[in-house]
């Protein structure tokens, strides 16, 4: 697995964009400078992410979302599993 998450991510199982090995590691954030720990989805190439809106969900249980503009970056918080670079370090 490469070491820059995919510029495009959903944690909706149901979206194309949802990839469970990169969540699994850990995705971290920073939006207009800001970190967010609440982004639903993220697309680094158009500069936008989805948030939830507050509690309220649509007719099929799912969350409302908003969609913010703006510059955002993208990082993994845990190594791959099998990425030995940590342990050879130590």
């Amino acid at each position: 697995m490469t070491e820059t998450p995919p510029d495009r991510l959903s944690t909706d199982p149901s979206s194309p964009y949802f990839d469970q090995p990169a969540l699994e590691r850990g995705i971290g954030i920073r939006f207009k400078g800001v970190e967010r720990k609440d982004v639903e989805e993220y697309d680094r190439a158009a500069g936008w992410i989805r948030v939830a809106l507050g509690k309220k969900v649509d007719r099929h249980g799912r969350p409302l979302t908003l969609k913010l503009n703006g510059e955002v970056e993208a990082w993994f918080e845990r190594p791959a599993a099998g990425d030995d670079t940590d342990a050879a370090e130590a």
